[in-house]
């Protein structure tokens, strides 16, 4: 088994890392980090947990090691404020640390893949470049997408060959996606928020790097124009994005649901333990999908779309939903160190066999 250290192990994302990383194949928890009011403590005693399944009894007993601490753990999974980030990621990559992010320091940053496996799992190499350029011998970091990108990149990805040329998303996102205790409940009780800060600047930018072309030592972004508009609603789990897309070549409806259920990941995502069956789920129902019903498709990590039909100012719109501390958060950080692992980015580790995995 190959150790990780959470970093940021007690807030809601950090919580989520531990909880799917139980019985995880390839990876155990071994290490757990927070800031300095939960250093020194057991995890049990500094961690409010939060979530529906209990806390793992393997990990309550351990203590929580500042942010400052030298990791033993070859693999970190981030879940830190990106003020905190900003600094730490990089200086745990340069120590030799496969990092897999969660948050928004360095998603833009050219040399820093921003992944989403089953769709640009090749911008991985994006490592090599990184590791040539900051003189990293064995270390890396990789990056997971915003939680509100990550419906309309995965519905968007089968449709690039009809020429995406602009796509208007409007996003009713859950509250779980401002952490915990997150938006106050008198502010989103009967009421949506229409404003979430630096929301729609990445929503706007992300999509065009994750579908955008690794080309010699960089992605060239998807040539095409996005415009979001990001509301907070009361819902608890579960990312909703309404988008309009116009096309090169308006394909038909039929042409579009054929290139939904076609859609195949990327080869390279092939195996990894995280991926769901199907990551692209198209459902016909006029009212899905809905978060109640549909974020926890293929564990939480697939994509559900419907609704699908003409729209009258651009070409076509439909409605897509990926659930957002899953598959859009720590989910899709762990798929991402899967990915790192399974391209041999570390260099001296190996996926365990199965009988390894359940020894």
């Amino acid at each position: 088994m190959i150790d990780v250290a959470v970093l940021g192990a007690t807030g809601a994302v950090g919580q989520r890392f531990i909880q799917l990383l139980e019985n995880h194949p390839w990876f155990r928890v071994a290490e757990v980090a927070a800031s300095e009011r939960s250093a020194g403590r057991t995890y049990a005693e500094a961690c409010r947990w939060i979530l529906p399944t209990p806390m793992p009894a393997n990990i309550a007993n351990l203590t929580v090691l500042p942010l400052e601490a030298s990791f033993r753990s070859p693999v970190v999974m981030s879940a830190l404020p990106s003020e905190v980030a900003k600094t730490l990621e990089p200086e745990l990559a340069k120590r030799g640390h496969l990092v897999s992010s969660n948050t928004s320091a360095h998603r833009m940053a050219e040399d820093v893949p921003l992944l989403l496996p089953e769709l640009n799992a090749d911008h991985v190499q994006l490592v090599d470049v990184q590791r040539r350029q900051r003189g990293w011998s064995s270390g890396a970091l990789v990056t997971m997408s915003n939680c509100t990108t990550v419906p309309a990149a995965v519905a968007l990805a089968p449709l690039l060959p009809f020429g995406v040329q602009q796509v208007q998303i409007v996003s009713m996102q859950a509250i779980s996606g401002g952490g915990y205790p997150g938006v106050a409940s008198f502010d989103i009780f009967d009421n949506v928020l229409p404003y979430i800060g630096g929301e729609e600047e990445k929503v706007e930018a992300e999509p065009r790097k994750i579908l955008g072309a690794l080309s010699g030592n960089q992605v060239v972004p998807l040539a095409a124009i996005f415009s979001a508009s990001c509301n907070r609603v009361p819902v608890l789990d579960g990312h909703t994005v309404i988008v309009s897309v116009k096309f090169a070549q308006t394909p038909s409806l039929a042409s579009v649901r054929e290139a939904w259920q076609a859609f195949r990941p990327h080869e390279w995502a092939h195996n990894l333990p995280s991926l769901p069956d199907s990551v692209l789920l198209y459902n016909e129902g006029l009212d899905r999908p809905q978060p109640r019903l549909d974020r926890d498709n293929g564990r939480g990590m697939a994509t559900t779309v419907g609704r699908l039909r003409a729209c009258p100012v651009l070409d076509i719109k439909f409605v897509a939903l990926s659930h957002n501390t899953v598959r859009g958060a720590a989910g899709g950080a762990i798929l991402n160190a899967e990915l790192l692992v399974a391209r041999g980015y570390g260099q001296r580790l190996q996926v365990p066999t199965a009988q390894q995995a359940h020894a």
